[in-house]
């Protein structure tokens, strides 16, 4: 999986996934079909990309004195966003949005943690010990 595009793939793959899972955990939380699913993935990536970055830097300090939590609540608002910007998606409020955020973190989280593969620890030099004479 070392090609950008299939990196790209998983990447929306996984995020559709923690958006479907909101739908049916939260219940203010709905999409209507599977293209509406679909624009959501594609605009919430691109928000992460474009717009995420900026309002990271502007909140820097609040996300720094809430020792991170300042970036959940970005998350939430760009959830919120989108379903304001996408007809056929629906976040009933602000806490719904944060649920919805909370849930596609942890899936990614997970998701990213089972598909990435292992790290071979960098090996220590051998010592006169280890060798095996034949």
């Amino acid at each position: 999986m070392n090609h950008p595009f299939v990196n790209l793939l998983v990447r929306w793959l996984v995020l559709a996934l923690g958006v479907a899972l909101s739908t049916k955990i939260v219940p203010g939380i709905s999409y209507d079909t599977g293209s509406t699913l679909l624009v959501v993935v594609l605009l919430l990536s691109f928000l992460n990309v474009a717009v995420k970055p900026v309002l990271m830097l502007f909140a820097l300090p609040f996300i720094v004195l809430t020792l991170g939590i300042g970036i959940w609540l970005i998350n939430a608002l760009l959830f919120y966003f989108v379903g304001r910007l996408v007809d056929g998606f629906h976040v009933a409020g602000f806490g719904s949005a944060m649920l919805g955020a909370l849930i596609v973190s942890l899936t990614s989280l997970i998701m990213n943690r089972l598909l990435t593969p292992p790290k071979v620890p960098a090996g220590r030099p051998a010592k006169r010990d280890d060798v095996i004479d034949i």
